[in-house]
């Protein structure tokens, strides 16, 4: 594995963890931190032990998006990523990579503004009882956008835009984010959450790996389409994988009474 110096990468079975290690910033993303993403991601998702990729942070926050320190003091602010933005070039969320594993984020404490992309760009999101969530980018002079666009797919507008609009002057607590589907699991103590992200992420992990990337594609691709041309993409992906070894060994394994032993992701 990669050292980082920004994120803690580790194993456990076949569950990737990547984790947000700048506690003392509330895992606030500087540029170092940025760069190593793009990185991380792509090692845990090219890895073939790696089947479920679970995302959380270290300290009390999940993640406060980009560093208002680096920000404020450098000179060269939100300049920096210009050309990104203006070109859409982004490298930092797992949707940003297209990894094609099934990402888990397990909201561990505040997931503020930029932050909020990796909830968004998740499969699946779950989060400790006392999690909270907000946009302060209205209120510290920046546009929020992107990340918002992306819960907007997820979440009912209304509750986007409040979020959106009232920026740091309210917090959207982990109750309130369930009842709007925006995460589906409240773990309680919040302790528990890393043993509860591991113990979905292992259910996660027991299904044929092809099978859950293809079928990532297809849903995802279904935000962008339309009904009709959704089911006929999403026809395509499900043929796509006709052949596969998978495709015998999972019906082989139902009719004997046993797990089945899955190929791994190329």
């Amino acid at each position: 594995m990669t050292s980082y110096e920004h994120l803690e990468i580790r194993h456990e079975g076949h569950v990737g963890w990547l984790i947000f290690d700048r506690p003392d910033q509330l895992n606030a993303m500087n540029s170092a931190m940025r760069d190593e993403l793009a990185d991380a991601w792509l090692e845990l998702d090219r890895d073939p032990s790696v089947r479920v990729i679970v995302n959380t942070g270290n300290g009390r926050a999940f993640q406060t998006g980009a560093d208002m320190s680096e920000v404020a003091g450098d000179g060269i602010g939100m300049e920096r990523y210009r050309d990104d933005m203006m070109d859409f070039d982004l490298h930092f969320t797992s949707w940003h990579q297209n990894v094609a594993k099934p990402v888990i984020a397990a909201i561990n404490g505040t997931a503020a503004g930029g932050g909020l992309h990796f909830v968004a760009d998740a499969d699946i999101c779950i989060a400790a009882s006392n999690a909270t969530f907000l946009d302060p980018h209205v209120s510290v002079g920046q546009v929020t956008a992107i990340e918002a666009i992306g819960l907007a797919k997820k979440i009912p507008f209304e509750a986007v835009m409040r979020m959106a609009l009232v920026g740091r002057h309210e917090r959207m607590s982990a109750q309130r984010a369930y009842e709007l589907g925006l995460i589906s699991e409240i773990v309680d103590p919040p302790e528990r959450l890393r043993e509860a992200a591991q113990e979905l992420a292992e259910k996660v992990a027991r299904n044929s790996p092809v099978a859950m990337a293809a079928t990532k594609k297809a849903l995802w691709g279904a935000l962008e389409l339309g009904l009709t041309d959704a089911c006929r993409v999403g026809a395509q992906h499900l043929v796509g994988v006709w052949g596969h070894p998978d495709q015998n060994e999972g019906p082989l394994a139902f009719v004997e009474k046993r797990e089945p032993t899955w190929e791994p992701l190329s």
